[in-house]
């Protein structure tokens, strides 16, 4: 039955459990990842009607636990993305410092290499302008080794940041299942705020780590899934991340999801976080980067070989590989039940491009496609040594038998930087001369004069034989006696692996020559050659010089860390607002918080009044009823 006693016990323990609350506010102020609690008192039903109507106090309905459902939800995408950028950010800051800095970057070695080949093209029969060739060359190679080697450190660290973050995910994702256990156990309307709380922390420690969604369950227990649907925890059971070899390379490691229903390897685009944004790091700056960095040093190999194949020696010999390369290896699936191995070789770097291509065999023919986002690629030939299949700038020759599935992995120009050497030690041994030479008669009598000779191809058997190109009119021309030829000045005159250009007006009878040339020659025709290499248009089907590689791969990174910098400090800005925005809600105003303690403790205190009221009147009735 309603009374003044009960009403002012009810007020007294509501207006209580208010300043415990309070307090209990102002003492989590500072504890991230709070949110504020609140009392919600309702009245209690009374008796009586209507004039009769007496009043049975209060009670406190719920502790009711401040959050926005909406904006949590958005922090928690944005902690998976500011993980993901922050950690790409750092990746791409070291890459970038890597390859521009004057004293680590690949541009300085690069010039100077071919500021010593313009010094012995000046002087070549100078030992000392050859031993500075030499030693430019050497530097040239540590320099692309050192890059290589940074690039693999930050290999070695994402395999290290996958181990490490999956084991810290499995410990936090056994944490939130259990919780889940206690706040189902009690059921989502008694759940602890406290526990709500813990919960949430560790959410938003596994979003930073892997992005994360969330789907509250009835019960209260909460299913947190990665950003590609994967599960992390459902209701008390937590899936485990792990770290396994990768199919193709054994020094690499890549992230799978062992849950009830099996194991999933993860992609870059099926998680977000650090974890994601190291294997988006591996992805598009570690691998892209040693491509890129392997294409320029193959292609400088290949030139550079190519055109001392067409010179000679201070002995008189013919030039060989002035710098040594190893052909690519492809990398077999370690699941391939055949016997069928490739080999490679780089058949044409106007058309190399670098790009990983994996090759599987489906049980009667093969395939590739790109390794880097899966787009099928044309092969041309059988891939036979008469016939090798053809993709990309490279050749494959297939031997043994290939089982159905069985794949291999090319990457073409991956490891080109740390193989490539210096194949020669010997200054002599430095082809500046060209093994073939013009001359023109002494008897010419026309204004005929030689602009240029160069060798097309060394590996021509031809190439040194004797010829004569003689004037049969000054607008035709006999080549070794042939048929009459169109002259025009300054137009190719090509023939044994060589090209000819002859300027000016040449009279009937006139004859010019080219031959071998003689050995221990000062000639520097094919180091003139050599020396403009860098800006030779061989990359991109003819379109780009090596320069422009340097020049482009430079800008490239340093874009990249401009980029993600600046999406950085902008994902930073936007969870700083939905910070705020939280806070407005569930976070503690102390100034609200020391305004509700003495409005509480006001009623606490008038409780108390009508308790002590209701005592005087009681004892007043019982002094009355002792008369």
């Amino acid at each position: 039955m309603p009374s003044i006693l009960g009403n002012g016990t009810s007020a007294l323990l509501a207006f209580q459990r208010a300043l415990a609350t309070s307090s209990h506010n102002i003492a989590n102020a500072t504890v991230d990842g709070y949110t504020r609690q609140r009392v919600e008192l309702a009245n209690r039903p009374g008796d009586g009607l209507r004039n009769n109507y007496i009043g049975a106090g209060v009670q406190i309905a719920s502790i009711t636990r401040l959050s926005d459902t909406l904006v949590t939800n958005r922090l928690l995408d944005s902690q998976g993305e500011i993980g993901r950028l922050d950690l790409v950010n750092g990746f791409a800051l070291r890459i970038d410092q890597l390859f521009t800095d004057a004293t680590t970057g690949l541009a300085q070695p690069f010039s100077a290499f071919f500021d010593a080949a313009q010094g012995v093209a000046a002087e070549p029969a100078s030992q000392a302008a050859r031993t500075e060739l030499l030693g430019r060359a050497e530097a040239l190679v540590a320099r692309f080794d050192q890059l290589q080697g940074g690039l693999d450190q930050i290999d070695r660290e994402i395999n290290a940041r996958l181990t490490g973050g999956a084991e810290e995910v499995n410990r936090l994702a056994s944490e939130i299942a259990r919780l889940n256990v206690e706040i189902a156990r009690n059921g989502p309307a008694n759940a602890s705020p406290d526990l709500l709380d813990q919960r949430d922390r560790l959410v938003a420690q596994v979003a930073t780590l892997t992005g994360v969604t969330t789907l509250p369950q009835e019960d209260g227990s909460l299913n947190v899934f990665t950003t590609g649907g994967q599960p992390i925890v459902v209701g008390a059971t937590a899936s485990r991340f792990i770290t396994v070899q990768d199919d193709f390379r054994n020094d690499r490691v890549v992230l799978a999801l062992e849950t009830t229903t099996g194991t999933v390897r993860l992609g870059a685009g099926s998680i977000a976080g650090q974890l994601g944004g190291a294997l988006s790091s591996r992805a598009e700056l570690v691998d892209a980067g040693r491509a890129e960095l392997g294409r320029i040093a193959a292609t400088l190999a290949e030139i550079v070989n190519g055109q001392s194949a067409a010179g000679l020696d201070l002995n008189g010999n013919v030039g060989t590989d002035f710098f040594a390369l190893a052909a690519p290896q492809p990398l077999a699936n370690r699941n391939n039940t055949g016997t069928a191995t490739l080999a490679v070789d780089i058949a044409n770097v106007g058309a190399l491009d670098g790009v990983p291509l994996e090759f599987r065999f489906d049980g009667a023919n093969w395939t590739a496609r790109r390794g880097d986002n899966g787009a099928p690629v044309a092969l041309a030939g059988l891939g036979t040594v008469a016939s090798p299949f053809v993709v990309n700038g490279i050749e494959v020759v297939v031997s043994g038998a290939a089982a159905a599935n069985d794949r291999f992995l090319i990457e073409p120009t991956s490891n080109a930087a740390r193989d490539i050497a210096l194949a020669i030690n010997d200054p002599n041994r430095i082809a500046a001369a060209s093994r073939i030479r013009p001359s023109a008669d002494l008897t010419n009598l026309g204004q005929g004069r030689v602009v240029s000779l160069a060798v097309l191809d060394p590996t021509n058997a031809a190439l040194t034989t004797p010829a004569t190109v003689q004037f049969l009119t000054p607008t035709t021309f006999s080549l070794n006696g042939g048929p009459a030829q169109a002259y025009t000045p300054g137009a190719n005159i090509d023939a044994n692996g060589w090209r000819l250009v002859l300027d000016g007006v040449p009279r009937a009878g006139d004859t010019f020559r080219v031959g071998a040339n003689v050995s221990n020659s000062s000639d520097n025709t094919n180091m003139r050659a050599w020396a403009q290499l860098d800006d030779a248009r061989v990359l991109g089907g003819g379109a780009n010089s090596l320069n422009d590689a340097i020049v482009a791969q430079t800008t490239r990174i340093g874009s990249a860390a401009r980029e993600t910098s600046f999406s950085l400090d902008s994902q930073n800005a936007i969870d700083e607002a939905l910070v705020q925005q939280r806070e407005s809600l569930s976070g503690v105003n102390l100034d609200e918080e020391a305004a509700d303690l003495l409005r509480f403790q006001q009623a606490y205190q008038a409780a108390a009044q009508v308790i002590s009221i209701a005592d005087n009147i009681f004892q007043t009735f019982l002094a009355a009823v002792r008369r």
